[in-house]
């Protein structure tokens, strides 16, 4: 149906796809998975017609094509779906579904037209969607179906679907997957890009592998596992099931941080109702929840960077409610931060200087008003040695690292400054198989040494891989509390978006 051929792209200083050859037969389901910045969505950009090729071709039904934009991609059958949607929330879902190729006359839209084929559409595939219903009002998973009715309506033959279940619970993922299989079984293709190799090996007919910009190679999913998959994807084996060592004594001393009745809102909005938790010394408590339902304002809250409208927070038994960071920090508190490039770095800065921040000012690196680069050298060579931080130099700037070297080096600045209470924000997002599992084994120890880690995901399997008890928030509440013997991905899921009720 598809076929890439020899594709190579260059940015400067970077080959991120290296002579690409490979072809997706019509009606099948075809994954794509490499780790990240293996050239996955460079790759999905060229055969969208986002990117050129600098070499190669792309073959649609047997014949080259010259892609000259994602417009033209749309008119011989080509459609993406990005990760990040892209509708107007005030607009119907039929409105968001034919813009820019609106039915009628220049000077009227016939909405009478578009609703009747946006309804067909629906129909035919299983979609189950209102064409009258505000986008505003839909759950993430009904807005999904709304960006596949947006290719479907434009006659995609051939759907690319980015990270599609990034931001989905285990039932919508489920849902997206009936779709999926419906649009296959009409004789649609569709090429299913993720980092999540079950839900690969659980929904495509054929698989495709990329390192470092290069196909490694194809495989049908019924031969394939999820250790082989991620030994060709970062080169080497890589442990799923991680040993968790002994707990910490949990029983001495009381609470690492405790938050009581947190309350905060914005403006008319209640971002944060009454949130009530607790964690001990050597305990992982996790926070899941679909993403936007307060998951961000309760990061800000616990680290510092606002104020609760009303509640309190004690960290090590002080009341804390209204420090400031920098005191939380001195007190015990490390912060691994949902977004490393916007809160946890400064990229054009060096490695060192990295590795420094949020601790510049302390005497031990200075000599009077100067800094002690010997010293400082040396202790961040040590730190980027034991974290396996991969650089050819403290010097170059860190915008040069890897995602997972990159998150390396916030493990090994935050961990390294002997902490009680670990409070780690989405600490694997945007890493590959390989960098989780080493992000995975760094909590499981500060758990072991006895150390509070308060982890808040999105991804349920990190989730049930460490946490002891979780806590599931869904709009600004924390609506419920389980252990972690008690729980599973649909019964969280249910919770999630049921508001508490797992039944």
């Amino acid at each position: 149906m598809i076929e890439a051929v020899g594709i190579t792209k260059r940015f400067p200083g970077l080959i991120a796809n290296d002579r690409i050859s490979f072809a997706v037969r019509p009606g099948e389901i075809h994954a794509i998975v490499g780790e990240n910045g293996a050239g996955k969505s460079t790759l999905m950009k060229i055969l969208a017609g986002l990117y050129e090729p600098d070499e190669g071709e792309i073959r649609l039904r047997g014949q080259p094509v010259r892609l000259r934009g994602p417009r033209h991609a749309a008119q011989l059958g080509i459609g993406m779906v990005h990760q990040h949607f892209m509708l107007i929330p005030r607009f119907t879902v039929t409105e968001n579904v034919v813009l820019g190729s609106e039915p009628g006359s220049a000077a009227r839209l016939d909405l009478v037209a578009a609703r009747a084929r946006v309804r067909e559409l629906a129909q035919r595939y299983h979609l189950d969607i209102d064409p009258d219903a505000p986008v505003a009002r839909l759950s993430v998973g009904q807005q999904q179906r709304v960006e596949i009715l947006k290719v479907l309506y434009r006659g995609a033959e051939v759907l690319i679907l980015d990270e599609p279940t990034a931001v989905l619970v285990p039932q919508e993922v489920e849902e997206l997957f009936h779709h999926l299989r419906e649009l296959r079984k009409q004789g649609k293709t569709v090429l299913f890009i993720s980092h999540k190799l079950d839900e690969v090996l659980a929904i495509a007919d054929r698989i495709t592998v990329l390192r470092r910009g290069r196909v490694v190679g194809t495989l049908e999913a019924r031969e394939a596992t999820k250790p082989r998959l991620a030994e060709m994807m970062v080169g080497r084996p890589v442990l799923f099931d991680l040993e968790k060592p002994p707990a910490g004594d949990a029983a001495e001393g009381g609470p690492l941080l405790e938050l009581a009745d947190v309350t905060c809102r914005e403006g008319t909005r209640t971002v944060l109702e009454r949130v009530s938790l607790s964690v001990r010394p050597g305990e992982i408590y996790a926070i899941a929840g679909v993403e936007g339902n307060g998951q961000a304002e309760l990061v800000q809250v616990i680290t510092g960077l606002r104020v609760p409208d009303e509640g309190h927070i004690r960290l090590l038994g002080a009341d804390a409610t209204r420090w400031s960071v920098e005191r939380r920090r001195a007190a015990g508190m490390a912060v691994i931060h949902e977004d490393r490039h916007r809160q946890a770095l400064v990229l054009p800065m060096s490695i060192w200087e990295n590795a420094l921040l949020g601790r510049h000012r302390h005497r031990r690196w200075r000599r009077g008003p100067f800094f002690r680069p010997a010293t400082i050298r040396s202790h961040v060579a040590r730190e980027v040695a034991r974290y396996d931080v991969r650089t050819p130099s403290l010097d170059v700037p860190v915008a040069s690292l890897s995602g997972g070297n990159q998150q390396k080096l916030v493990l090994a600045r935050e961990l390294s400054q002997a902490p009680r209470i670990i409070v780690a924000a989405q600490p694997t997002r945007g890493l590959d198989v390989g960098a989780i599992e080493f992000v995975w084994g760094q909590l499981l120890e500060a758990r072991a040494r006895g150390l509070g880690v308060l982890l808040i995901s999105a991804d349920l399997e990190e989730i049930l891989a460490l946490a002891d008890r979780i806590g599931v928030i869904a709009r600004g509440r924390l609506v419920g509390e389980l252990a972690r013997s008690e729980a599973t991905a649909e019964v969280l899921g249910r919770m999630m978006l049921a508001g508490g009720e797992a039944s």
